[in-house]
């Protein structure tokens, strides 16, 4: 199983950036994925999940109303467009197979002026 992300990087507050994670490995069309973050000195949460086929996500109430998980499982990806950027969205972000301990190595997003 391999889990790799991208789409990171640094934002002004206010700004839009899309992750991307790229699935191999398994049957990426059976599984949930979720988006996770881990901020600097804090534990790490969950962002968002989308269920096998994307017809069911959920969302931590954080980020409701900003972010936006999607996947095509044609392409063995799943994606968080993220808008409306706040300097407290800035961490390290995680793709994950969910309900399994794989995981991504994950991509940095800092929001800073």
């Amino acid at each position: 199983v391999q889990l790799v992300e991208s789409g990171g990087g640094l934002v002004q507050p206010g700004g839009s950036l899309r992750l991307s994670c790229v699935a191999s490995g398994f049957t990426f069309s059976t599984y949930s994925m979720s988006w996770f973050r881990q901020a600097p000195g804090k534990e790490r949460e969950l962002v968002a999940g989308i269920s096998n086929d994307g017809s069911n996500t959920n969302y931590g109430d954080s980020v409701k109303g900003r972010f936006t998980i999607s996947r095509d499982n044609a392409k063995n990806t799943v994606y968080l467009q993220m808008n409306s950027l706040k300097p407290e969205d800035t961490g390290v972000y995680f793709c994950n197979m969910r309900g399994t301990d794989y995981w991504g190595k994950g991509t940095l997003v800092t929001v800073s002026s």
